[in-house]
């Protein structure tokens, strides 16, 4: 599906300071990253620019939910140095600011075709109370010519570097965000039938407007996860709820039965279009994934079905089986849990109607 917002290909970057919005919102734990999809992510984007000369590189993210106040363990750093290691040969360097002096002093010294990273945004209330001094601030300090939206995942908020900045410059997007909203809109707007949907998770409210989204276009949907533990029921024939469950000593219901997840598993290899949005148990349990496990592994293993994995969690989770089991191919893990879900239910994303139309 053609996309219908300007990209990095469609703006000169050759000599210019390009703000690039990221999300690096990664877990940490003492200090080290133990998933760096994200940060892998936006390597295309990056690479791109450096590749056509753009002057310096000025990367901004946020990392948690530190409340508008600083938290040494959500600080960027950790992530600056292994965006380093991914961009050998290239100076990545941090910057513990994201307004000031000390950004003005840190882009001022570095050299043409380097990358700083800035520190959380936030750690400022003003980020997510979309400030418009924030956002002057931000592209005083670093100069910026040109903004690129690149953060998928934070696009369906209006935040201070989603929103207000992209009204200030030049605002185009990555190839992440192209990537992701591409994908994402062609298998709502012409996916290859069978279009089998699976969804899962805790909250109904959630995924609710996803299932009637759906309804219409999709050949089967099938409900699992904690709302279909919960008791929920349709009476459209297309929609299969999982009826059997994996019990905890308590008697909770915390995973789809292997019953049911071979049925799952037979509708994927009948279908030509997947889209899975939510685990069908509680997965940090090894014993409530084995659902869940069974069915990324037979959608990796579907080379000729359109494959899309939700984010945030189902995204998780499928890293994980991927890493443990070789050859699983998936046409999209999203890195955006509530911007894919928000995006497929048909909402409008501010952060990407922001930007410039082709």
């Amino acid at each position: 599906m053609d996309f219908r917002k300007k990209t990095v290909r469609d703006i000169d970057v050759a000599g210019k300071t390009v703000l690039v919005r990221v999300d690096y919102n990664v877990p940490i734990k003492d200090g080290q990253i133990t998933e760096d999809m994200r940060i892998r992510a936006s390597l295309p984007t990056l690479e791109y620019l450096l590749d056509n000369g753009a002057g310096k590189i000025v990367v901004i993210s946020h990392l948690g939910r530190p409340e508008g106040k600083p938290a040494e363990e959500l600080s960027l750093a950790p992530c600056a140095k292994r965006l380093g290691e991914l961009l050998p040969g290239k100076d990545v360097r941090f910057v513990g600011q994201t307004v000031g002096d000390e950004v003005k002093q840190a882009i001022a010294e570095l050299p043409v075709g380097g990358v700083v990273v800035l520190e959380n945004l936030r750690f400022s209330p003003d980020e997510e109370a979309n400030s418009d001094e924030f956002a002057n601030q931000i592209i005083e300090a670093t100069g910026a010519e040109v903004f690129v939206q690149d953060g998928f995942a934070v696009i369906h908020r209006a935040h201070a570097s989603t929103d207000a900045i992209a009204k200030k410059l030049p605002a185009v997007a990555g190839f992440l965000v192209e990537k992701e909203v591409s994908n994402l809109e062609g298998v709502m707007t012409n996916p290859e039938h069978p279009l089998l949907v699976i969804i899962g998770g805790a909250k109904v409210e959630d995924k609710q407007p996803l299932i009637d989204k759906f309804l219409p276009i999709a050949d089967r949907i099938v409900v699992g996860g904690k709302i279909a533990a919960d008791g929920y029921t349709s009476d459209n024939e297309k929609v299969y709820v999982a009826k059997d469950f994996e019990v905890d000593e308590n008697g909770n219901k915390l995973d789809v039965s292997m019953m049911d997840a071979a049925e799952i598993a037979a509708m994927i290899f009948k279908s030509k279009t997947v889209i899975w949005n939510g685990t069908l148990g509680m997965v940090e349990d090894p014993r409530f994934a084995k659902a869940s496990q069974m069915t990324a592994m037979a959608l990796g293993k579907r080379k000729d079905c359109f494959t899309v994995i939700g984010g945030g969690d189902t995204a998780g989770f499928v890293e994980s089986v991927m890493k443990n089991n070789e050859g699983l191919e998936y046409n999209l893990i999203s890195t955006g849990g509530g911007a894919s879900l928000e995006l497929l239910s048909g909402k409008k994303l501010p952060g990407l109607e922001v930007l410039q139309d082709r």
